[in-house]
């Protein structure tokens, strides 16, 4: 019995597991340490934003090596290229003539539109600094030349009355230029002639003189006041040679010769004048000239 008792404990030790060596015991955890005045403060998460920190310092020669690279890549990178035909292709002719700086000396020759009594042919000049291409400043002289018209020989066989009329001696003006419009047109498809419309103002002074009904009477002369606006024409023949045509319109009162006339009324100058009846008159003028530019060369510039 006492031997079939150890077989038995000996058969259930060898049934039983091998139990492991038993696991180390875990460190134990430091306790935090808690800072009451920290230097530095910790920098803030990723995804939160630190308001009050200060950006580093940049670097200016980083900047630029970054900059570089950054074009070196694009220009690496494959170019593509359009194709082309002759419609892509703009060109953009030069103005074949400059005014700006340049002096214009402009004989001219007028004649009278708009009186039927009598007209008024006229020879003169315009001297025209233009300050740029488009804005010019000038003076101008004319001298008048009158000639009396049939229905002014008419009104006298006929009504038996002499028409009241002045004629014109001379005018001066102070001018101011604009030139808005610019073009040009082929001339049998083979040759461009340039052009340009500008726009004219100013102020000057004139004189006339009454035409007495009788001679026995002496006549009189007035100083006008005479403002102008007009339009005109340019072409350019050449860079120092261009032809002119225009219609200017003179404005100013006039004063006539009284019709009451006799030995003991208005019989002397200063009498007529100071009775005379007065109108607005609009002498409209048509003007043509040749220009002669001074330098009569000029240079292209181009912005860079």
């Amino acid at each position: 019995m006492f031997f079939a008792g150890l077989a038995l404990v000996a058969g259930t030790a060898l049934a039983q597991p091998k139990k492991g060596p038993a696991p180390k015991p875990a460190p134990a955890e430091a306790e935090p340490e808690i800072e009451m005045d920290p230097a530095e403060p910790a920098p803030p998460p990723g995804d939160e934003i630190d308001m009050g920190a200060e950006p580093p310092p940049g670097d200016l020669n980083a900047d630029m090596a970054a900059a570089d690279a950054s074009a070196n890549a694009v220009k690496a990178g494959e170019v593509k290229r359009t194709p082309l035909s002759w419609q892509d292709i703009l060109v953009v002719v030069r103005k074949p003539f400059l005014k700006a700086r340049r002096t214009e000396l402009l004989p001219m020759f007028g004649t009278t539109m708009n009186d039927n009594m009598v007209r008024h042919y006229s020879l003169g000049g315009m001297l025209n600094y233009y300050l740029t291409d488009v804005l010019a400043i000038g003076v101008e002289g004319q001298y008048y030349q009158p000639s009396f018209r049939e229905p002014f020989d008419l009104v006298a066989r006929q009504a038996r009355r002499l028409p009241t009329i002045n004629t014109y001696k001379w005018s001066a003006a102070l001018n101011f230029h604009y030139v808005p419009v610019y073009g040009k047109f082929a001339v049998f498809d083979k040759k461009l002639i340039t052009w340009e419309v500008f726009f004219t103002a100013g102020i000057g002074a004139g004189q006339s003189e009454v035409e007495e009904r009788d001679k026995k009477f002496p006549g009189f002369t007035n100083l006008l006041i005479m403002p102008n606006v007009g339009a005109s024409m340019r072409f350019f023949l050449a860079k120092w040679l261009t032809v002119n045509v225009g219609i200017r319109d003179y404005i100013f009162y006039d004063k006539f010769e009284p019709t009451d006339r006799s030995p003991t009324m208005n019989a002397t100058s200063d009498q007529a004048k100071s009775n005379a009846d007065g109108a607005l008159i609009n002498n409209v003028m048509f003007q043509v000239g040749i220009s002669f530019w001074l330098p009569t060369s000029f240079e292209y510039t181009t912005f860079r």
